[in-house]
C-alpha cells in the first residue's frame, strides 16, 4: 500500500458527493480542505468533514476559487483525505499580532518545526496580513537548507476583505499553519512556472520599502505603470493582473513575479503581495494565454513520474487569482493540460490564491510567487 486518497465536494445545493470512488476502510492522518471563507467559517460544515474522518487532523485554507480534478468551482469546499502507510506528519499554527512582522513570523513558525527525518514542508498563510516573500525568508533561515518548502496564500475571492488558514480549528485571528512531512518513504516534488512575457526596459528600482514601490529609475514607478497600461490605468489596481513585475531578473525567465494589490495615489506608490528590494531590476510583463498554458505545462512535467502515472499521487495546485482572472474561460484548459501529463492515477485538488511558495524546479531553492501555476505532487514508497 502506498497513498490512499479521498476526494469529496461541498456545494450550496447539492451538499457532500464523492470525487471519484470510496476507498473502503481509509483512515486517513490528513484532510486538506479549500473552500470559500464564508464555507469554511461555518462549524457544521467543519463538524461534518471531522465526522467523515475522525482520526484526521483537519487543515485548510480559503481561497480564491477552489480545484477539483480539473473543474473549478466557487462558494464550494473540496477536500482530500490522506492515508499514508510510512510517513509521519506534525502540523504547527501561529497566530498573527496585529502589524506582526513577517520576517519573525516565518522564524517563530519554523522554529516550533522538528528538523530530524524532516522531508519536506506545507505552509499556508493569511494572504492579507503577511509578506509572502519575508515569511519564507524567514523560514529558510532557521529550517536545514535540504528541506523542501511550498504552499500558497489564502484568498479571499475578489473581496479582498479577509483570509483564513487553520489546522484542526480556525480562529479569529490571522494565522499561518505547517505540515511537516517526516521519513524516508515520503517524495515530494514542486515545480512552478508563470509564462508571462516581458516587455519594455529593465528598471532600477530606486525606492521602495518592503513590499511597496516608489520609485524605478528616479521616477514614480506608479506614473510609469499608467503610461505603459495607458488605457488601462484606470482600472488599476485590477488591470494590473493582467500586467505583473518580475524582479531581480536579466532575461524574465524564471525571476520572482509581484502582483499588485494595492495603488496608493497620494504616495504616487504601489503595493505588492512580496517585497520589491531597492538596488534590484525589475521588467514589467504582459500575458500570453497560449504560454500561460504552455508554462503549466512545464511545471507538469517537471514534477511528473512517467514511470507511476497510473500510481495514486496527490497534487496539489496553487495558482494565482490573477492567472484565473487572465486565463478566464480558459482556465480550466490549463487544468487538463496539467492532468494529461501528470497521468491517469493522478488525484487534483487546490485553490487559486494570493500567492505562492515553491522552487521553479525540483531541488531549488523555494521562493515566493505571484502569477504562476505551483504544483506539488506527493507520493510515497
Amino acid at each position: 500500500m502506498i497513498l490512499r486518497i479521498e476526494k469529496k465536494l461541498w456545494e450550496q445545493k447539492k451538499g457532500w458527493s464523492s470525487q471519484g470512488p470510496a476507498i473502503e476502510g481509509l483512515r486517513p492522518q490528513l484532510v486538506l480542505a479549500f473552500g470559500a471563507r464564508t464555507c469554511l467559517q461555518q462549524e457544521k460544515l467543519l463538524q461534518e468533514i471531522r465526522d467523515f474522518y475522525p482520526e484526521a487532523h483537519v487543515c485548510g485554507s480559503s481561497t480564491a476559487g477552489e480545484i477539483c480534478g480539473t473543474d473549478i468551482y466557487d462558494d464550494s469546499i473540496v477536500l482530500a483525505a490522506v492515508e499514508f502507510e510510512h510517513t509521519g506528519i506534525k502540523g504547527f499554527q501561529i497566530l498573527l499580532k496585529p502589524h506582526q512582522d513577517s520576517l519573525q513570523s516565518g522564524q517563530q513558525l519554523a522554529s516550533l518545526i522538528e528538523p530530524k527525518d524532516l522531508a519536506h514542508v506545507l505552509v499556508f498563510a493569511d494572504g492579507l496580513n503577511t509578506n509572502g516573500s519575508q515569511l519564507l525568508e524567514g523560514m529558510l533561515s532557521v529550517l536545514p537548507p535540504e528541506v523542501s518548502i511550498s504552499g500558497g496564500m489564502a484568498g479571499d475571492g475578489n473581496d479582498f476583505g479577509e483570509t483564513l488558514v487553520f489546522w484542526d480549528s480556525p480562529s479569529k485571528l490571522p494565522a499561518i499553519f505547517a505540515i511537516a512531512f517526516y521519513g524516508p518513504y515520503i517524495r515530494v516534488k514542486s515545480a512552478s512556472r508563470g509564462g508571462y512575457d516581458p516587455f519594455g526596459p529593465r528598471r532600477l528600482i530606486t525606492r521602495s520599502e518592503g513590499n511597496t514601490l516608489y520609485e524605478m529609475d528616479g521616477q514614480s514607478a506608479l506614473e510609469i505603470y499608467k503610461r505603459y497600461l495607458g488605457e488601462y490605468a484606470e482600472g488599476l489596481p485590477g488591470s494590473a493582473m493582467a500586467f505583473p513585475l518580475s524582479i531581480a531578473g536579466q532575461t524574465g525567465i524564471n525571476d520572482p513575479v509581484r502582483s499588485i494589490l494595492a495603488v496608493d495615489e497620494k504616495e504616487q506608490s504601489l503595493i505588492f503581495a512580496g517585497d520589491v528590494p531597492s538596488g534590484t531590476y525589475a521588467r514589467l510583463m504582459k500575458a500570453n494565454l497560449d504560454r500561460l498554458i504552455d508554462s503549466a505545462v512545464q511545471a507538469a512535467e517537471l514534477c511528473s513520474e512517467p514511470e507511476e502515472k497510473d500510481a495514486h499521487r496527490l497534487a496539489l495546485l496553487v495558482s494565482c487569482i490573477g492567472r484565473r482572472s487572465v486565463l478566464k474561460q480558459r482556465t480550466e484548459e490549463e487544468l487538463e493540460a496539467v492532468s494529461a501529463v501528470l497521468g491517469s492515477g493522478i488525484r487534483l485538488l487546490g485553490f487559486y490564491s494570493y500567492g505562492e511558495f515553491s522552487p521553479f524546479e525540483p531541488g531549488n531553492k523555494p521562493e515566493f510567487h505571484n502569477q504562476t501555476m505551483t504544483i506539488t505532487v506527493i507520493n510515497e514508497d
